[in-house]
């Protein structure tokens, strides 16, 4: 059962299109996987339609005929061919299913690359200013303690991983801001995560401090 989610200021943004376009990604795969906030994205948009269509000036019959007549002049849309999509990701020799949000962007993912603390990274470039990254974690590896300059977003794809705070599980999404700091890890199961930075994170503790110049070139 999914624990935690995007609070209903995340989905209305999500809704409205006003997120950035990386994180838009994030939500869209955490509602792929939630019934819950499908629903609520569902009330969302009925909500906002309500209230435009209610706030609308009606058309009288000339305005209607200027309309169709716009409608009736204009070019058809060029239409698209369908690019291929990949439904699965293989990393370390295991295979993982993607939901359709991020099914639909997978053509972008680069290689994939061993981080430090037995995590491997590949990035996705949503487009020229927003990336997001899947990292795969191997049973009983850790990331090191750090927080955030900014925000972050995880959502957990498939299996499992803890932190100082809780237990994550499939479809969990979880945001964090600069006044975090955690420590994620997994037991002995491993862990496949998508994960959106608006800045590099900040090692806080021992030797892995020595990497926070480096950061943005493993996680961000």
């Amino acid at each position: 059962m999914i624990k935690f989610h995007p609070n209903e200021e995340l989905l209305v943004q999500y809704v409205q299109g006003n997120l950035d376009s990386a994180l838009a990604v994030v939500v869209g795969t955490h509602i792929d996987m939630c019934q819950h906030c499908a629903q609520q994205k569902k009330d969302i948009e009925d909500h906002l339609s309500a209230k435009a269509f209610g706030a609308a000036t009606d058309f009288n019959e000339l305005s209607m005929q200027t309309m169709l007549d716009e409608i009736m002049n204009s070019s058809a849309p060029a239409i698209e061919v369908p690019h291929k999509v990949n439904k699965h990701v293989v990393v370390e020799g295991k295979q993982f299913r993607l939901p359709p949000s991020l099914a639909r962007v997978s053509k972008r993912l680069g290689e994939w690359s061993k981080v430090p603390g037995s995590v491997w990274r590949a990035p996705l470039q949503i487009d020229n200013d927003s990336a997001i990254n899947l990292i795969y974690m191997g049973a009983g590896a850790s990331v090191p303690e750090h927080t955030h300059r900014s925000q972050e977003a995880t959502l957990v794809l498939n299996g499992t991983f803890i932190d100082e705070h809780d237990r994550y599980h499939d479809g969990d999404f979880v945001f964090l801001n600069a006044d975090h700091r955690h420590s994620p890890q997994t037991a002995e199961e491993d862990c496949l995560t998508l994960a959106w930075l608006d800045a590099p994170l900040q090692f806080t503790s021992g030797m892995a401090r020595l990497l926070n110049p480096f950061s943005s070139l493993f996680f961000k």
